[in-house]
């Protein structure tokens, strides 16, 4: 968290700065600049840019700054949110704090209009970026096809989950997501990844768009069936059983036993 949808959120925010001029860039966080780079290379690269488009891949924020300059790339990590002046799409993640400390504030655009766009990431996770590798990413999940699934699982004895969540593989899933689309699939998490049928690549590759669809109207990652029952004693929403606790892929991992097929 954020993920795929978290980011749309975040890229819908960016856009209304389509064709403002960049002013002022803050990064008092030399950690938070990524790629080789340091503050003094951010800044001289963006101030006095124009945005020109806001684009997203997966979890990746990409702003375009016009064809003279490099594309700023921004990662949000577990508790990155974006906030425009005081216009925040999402007030609090589900892994992160509630408030909002200036401290937190590590990069921010200030425009010649006045306006102020910054990232604020409690637990410096994400970073920025100057033409970052998008080489290195899978294909978007909202519009992930059946062969594009099937390249990033065939050969795969990784456990289905953790091949989910690998960005290189398929892009913008996060741990809620893919608990949230495997319970859906009735797929076990811990499967290997490559095991799965033709027929079974057809039904995931269904059930990981229409989840990215369906909780993308609810409002976020955080809106799925199986989120209230994610404690130890949960329940399955369907069956009603009790629902398995495993830690698959380094995520904490909720799945039903009894609902698998």
């Amino acid at each position: 968290m954020p993920e795929l949808l978290e980011v749309e959120l975040y890229r819908r925010l960016a856009a209304r700065t389509v064709g403002a001029t960049v002013a002022r860039v803050d990064a008092p966080d030399a950690w938070f600049c990524k790629g080789g780079v340091g503050p003094a290379e951010v800044r001289a690269a963006v101030e006095g840019a124009t945005v020109a488009g806001v684009e997203r891949i997966g979890k990746l924020l990409l702003v375009d700054l016009g064809p003279e300059r490099p594309v700023l790339g921004l990662r949000f990590g577990m508790t990155g949110r974006l906030v425009l002046d005081d216009d925040a799409p999402i007030e609090r993640l589900e892994y992160a704090s509630g408030r909002d400390e200036a401290v937190w504030n590590r990069f921010a655009l200030g425009f010649a209009d006045g306006r102020t766009l910054r990232l604020s990431d409690p637990r410096r996770l994400g970073g920025v970026e100057l033409d970052p590798d998008l080489g290195a990413l899978g294909p978007d999940a909202a519009t992930l096809t059946v062969g594009q699934l099937r390249g990033a699982l065939v050969g795969s004895a990784a456990p289905l989950k953790a091949r989910l969540l690998d960005q290189g593989r398929i892009a913008g899933l996060g741990n809620l997501l893919v608990d949230e689309t495997l319970w859906r699939a009735r797929l076990d998490p811990a499967r290997p990844a490559g095991e799965l049928t033709d027929a079974e690549l057809r039904r995931l590759r269904r059930h990981v768009v229409a989840t990215v669809e369906a909780l993308g109207e609810r409002g976020g990652s955080h809106r799925g069936d199986l989120q209230d029952q994610r404690h130890r004693d949960g329940r399955c929403p369907r069956c009603g059983g009790p629902l398995d606790r495993r830690r698959i892929g380094g995520r904490t991992t909720y799945s039903c036993p009894s609902c698998v097929r």
